[in-house]
């Protein structure tokens, strides 16, 4: 079983974004299960949600203290949550940020991919919610979902052209991961 652990504040999609990798996991072929985190957090405030992908029903129900894969939507998150807590080497964390992956000091072995999301995000959307844009740099980044089963997920949550425009959201962040849609 593999698992995925995403950083936001409350307003900014993480819930959706889990449940939307959930259903593109499940339409890539494997077993997932997507659940949030949060208590009486109003908007702004920190936030988790949790994706787990197996290749066999998943039985587990707790939350996810050993992630293999992190999402950081608000790189103003880690001077005040542990967000990079329980990363050990061979995991990967991709964070929404300008700086680059040298700017953050993460457990031995990590990999960090930084990405732009909210410049995509605005340039797509014309709007800052970013959460669409790291679904796909997530896809490139692990494999663990399939662009086309992304834009599948997106196209049944969304409609029309703002299916279209989160669908293009995720296309450019997964090139620019380094994935071919």
């Amino acid at each position: 079983m593999r698992e995925l652990r995403i950083h936001g504040r409350g307003g900014q999609g993480s819930v959706t974004a889990a449940e939307l990798i959930a259903v593109a996991a499940f339409k890539s072929g494997v077993f997932s299960q997507a659940f949030p985190a949060f208590g009486v957090e109003r908007r702004g405030a920190p936030v988790q949600a949790f994706v787990r992908f197996s290749d066999s029903k998943i039985r587990l129900r707790s939350q996810v203290y050993e992630p293999d894969y992190i999402i950081v939507q608000d790189s103003s998150l880690i001077k005040d949550v542990d967000v990079f807590a329980g990363l050990t080497e061979g995991s990967v964390a991709i964070i929404n940020t300008e700086k680059g992956a040298d700017a953050f000091d993460v457990p031995a072995g990590v990999q960090v991919i930084t990405l732009d999301a909210t410049r995509i995000a605005l340039e797509v959307l014309g709007l800052p919610i970013t959460n669409t844009s790291l679904m796909g740099a997530f896809a490139a980044a692990t494999g663990e979902i399939q662009f086309p089963a992304l834009a599948e997920a997106l196209g049944e949550r969304f409609t029309g052209a703002l299916a279209e425009k989160n669908i293009e959201a995720a296309r450019r962040a997964f090139a620019a991961v380094g994935g071919e849609a």
